[in-house]
């Protein structure tokens, strides 16, 4: 539920510059793109119309730009990558970018040449956890001449640097930098925390999260606090604790002091913020242990949970909790868009959070009330011995859902006989019912996944057209927790992304990617259309009429004001490690590598512009030189990670 401080609380945040401090950045020219998200509501929308419909199929390579992190992988052979996942920044006739590794380095956005390098040495020290290797962006910050990048890197450090040199403000924290792993209240190992996202900045203010490994490897983890340094000094103005500490009323919620040694519940992914009103809103992930919570009962607050904090101050101003005592890793994978609209007849400020469950939550930004009911609804108990799953879950109203939730018989491939009769097969072996069948020990079949859904490639808000645009994947994972002997009632969970099959094909029926356009003053659904082709030649489809299949592939969006951009990722393979090595098991292979145009308005696919390779991030664009530019990211996880810039001739 939704919920606001005491009313000594908001007089004390009033009593500091009105909840924020006075807004320094200068406006964005509409030729730039100066956040992860194209603006800090995250609409990932420009205004740039020089690319239309008419001369889309026009695009062609401007240049390509080869990442740094080649010269170390080529160096030395036990690093390996995941995929390149960086959206650059555009500012002021400089192009910034980091790299999986965690360098930073600025580009010629007219020719793709690097203009400098930042290496902070953070692959020389052990991979992080989770995914390993791979980072998704800087943040851009400026004040009159005084221009900065801010990012954090993979050993858990934030630096700051002159835009203009790539040198560290040496005025900043430490030399330029602040080790992020101290002053957390609790000593752990330094790997299982990095910082793979870009921090918000806003209003001279730092927000910067954190990854933290997923699974419980010793005892007490590290907590996904929230901090915010100032963006000259880099004092420390405040910490929010998503895992509670003593005196926070939200300690309740993780009973038996659970609170005391869970980790997790972090921000991992990126953030939004309105200026004009001080608050920056943090999307929280699961706590620890994803998949299994007899170790944390209770609700777990601020877990899973949209929270709008106070820029200046860090005062929680309200929250609202999308997953109550999570079993999913339904962390909350982007950034809410922020968006203007009028909703029967009246404006509303609201943000509109996207979700790995396929879940659209609609709230009021200000008071964090839901535009439109939410309510509490019955979930399938856990047959898992003492787990204490919460008994419900919150399910929005309006919009519906914009991919497939739960799996049944009647969700099943049918195409052929034979399939549906292998599928039927499969799903019998396994646990499955509903949105929110919990884990089990027999193996549990989850749709949406832990990938989603809705990923951290977040959604696009046209602020003309009033529509989100949604880019979904249905891909079911299984899973099977694993009694420990010792300690007696935990449990662990083996990876298993199934199920596979049958024949190879997805167990459910297509669409298997897709893209949902949401009118956001109605709540209703404009249109929905595939994704990709999908596998098509497979022997078993031979001679099938097959309706849009899609591929189950994440896909990242563009919005502007004749298309909708989208590009998509290719085909994720697993692979063994070197010995040592815990993390980047994944290999890319590129498949149907392109950049797709639809129709805002109707969903058409208008056309596409082949790539050298199949996207890894999401795209952005500028303009230089009056020539409108697209920049994607490709490759990684075993092929040379680039960016490539597409121009009209």
């Amino acid at each position: 539920m939704a919920t606001t401080g005491s009313w000594w609380t908001v007089l004390a945040c009033v009593l500091v510059v009105g909840c924020s401090r006075s807004p320094t950045r200068a406006p964005v020219p509409p030729e730039e793109w100066w956040c992860y998200g194209a603006d800090p509501a995250s609409t990932k929308h420009s205004t740039l119309q020089q690319v239309t419909r008419e001369n889309f199929a026009d695009l062609e390579v401007a240049w390509r730009w080869t990442s740094v992190d080649e010269k170390p992988l080529a160096t030395d052979p036990s690093l390996w990558t995941m995929t390149f996942e960086v959206t650059p920044l555009m500012a002021r006739g400089q192009l910034f970018a980091t790299t999986s590794l965690g360098q930073a380095a600025a580009l010629d956005p007219v020719t793709g040449e690097t203009l400098w390098v930042f290496d902070p040495k953070a692959h020389e020290g052990e991979p992080p956890g989770n995914v390993g290797w791979v980072h998704r962006g800087p943040s851009y910050w400026e004040d009159g001449d005084d221009r900065r990048i801010v990012y954090g890197d993979l050993g858990g450090r934030l630096h700051v640097l002159d835009a203009a040199t790539g040198e560290p403000i040496p005025s900043f924290g430490d030399g330029g930098r602040i080790d992020l792993t101290q002053g957390l209240g609790r000593a752990f190992d330094r790997k299982y925390y990095s910082v793979p996202s870009p921090p918000a900045v806003c209003n001279d203010v730092i927000v910067v999260g954190s990854s933290i490994h997923d699974s419980p490897l010793e005892e007490v983890m590290p907590p996904g606090d929230v901090r915010a340094f100032d963006v000259r000094s880099g004092e420390l103005l405040w910490t929010f604790h998503p895992v509670p500490r003593e005196g926070d009323p939200a300690t309740a919620t993780w009973e038996d002091d659970s609170w005391k040694t869970a980790g997790q519940a972090n921000v991992w992914t990126w953030m939004s913020c309105d200026e004009e009103l001080g608050l920056v809103y943090l999307p929280t992930s699961a706590p620890t242990n994803d998949f299994h919570g007899t170790s944390r009962p209770g609700d777990n607050l601020y877990a899973e949970s949209i929270v709008a904090l106070d820029l200046a101050t860090g005062v929680r101003r309200w929250h609202f909790q999308t997953v109550h005592h999570g079993l999913w890793d339904y962390d909350l994978p982007c950034a809410p868009n922020l968006a203007d609209v009028v909703i029967d007849g009246q404006p509303r400020k609201i943000l509109a959070q996207v979700s790995k469950q396929a879940f659209t939550y609609v709230l009021d930004r200000e008071t964090g009330e839901p535009i439109w009911p939410i309510v509490e609804r019955a979930v399938p108990r856990s047959t898992v011995p003492g787990e204490p799953a919460s008994i419900t879950q919150p399910f929005p109203t309006r919009p519906a859902p914009f991919d497939r939730q739960g799996v049944g018989q009647d969700d099943l491939i049918d195409f052929t006989p034979r399939l549906r009769r292998d599928a039927l097969r499969i799903l019998r072996d396994l646990d499955h019912g509903p949105l929110y069948t919990p884990p089990s020990e027999r193996g549990a079949v989850v749709v949406p996944g832990w990938v989603g859904g809705a990923s951290w490639a977040g959604a696009a808000f046209d602020p003309v057209r009033k529509t989100l645009f949604v880019p979904s994947v249905t891909l079911p994972v299984v899973i099977r927790l694993e009694q420990l002997d010792a300690p007696p009632g935990r449990y662990v969970y083996p990876t298993r992304p199934g199920p596979y099959g049958p024949k190879g094909l997805p167990i459910v029926k297509p669409p298997w990617g897709r893209l949902t356009a949401i009118d956001l003053e109605t709540g209703e659904h404009r249109w929905m259309t595939a994704v990709g082709d999908g596998p098509r030649d497979h022997p078993e489809l031979e001679g099938v009429d097959l309706p849009p299949l899609g591929w189950s592939r994440r896909a990242f969006v563009l919005s502007t004001p004749d298309l909708l951009l989208v590009g998509q990722m290719g085909e994720m393979n697993k692979r063994d490690a070197p010995p040592g090595v815990i993390s980047d098991q994944f290999r890319h292979e590129s498949d149907d590598p392109a950049l797709l145009a639809f129709d805002p308005d109707t969903g058409e696919k208008l056309g596409e512009v082949p790539l050298p390779g199949n996207a890894t991030g999401s795209p952005m664009t500028y303009s230089i030189g009056g020539k409108q530019h697209v920049v994607v990211a490709i490759g990684g996880a075993g092929h040379p990670a680039e960016l490539v810039a597409l121009t009209l001739p």
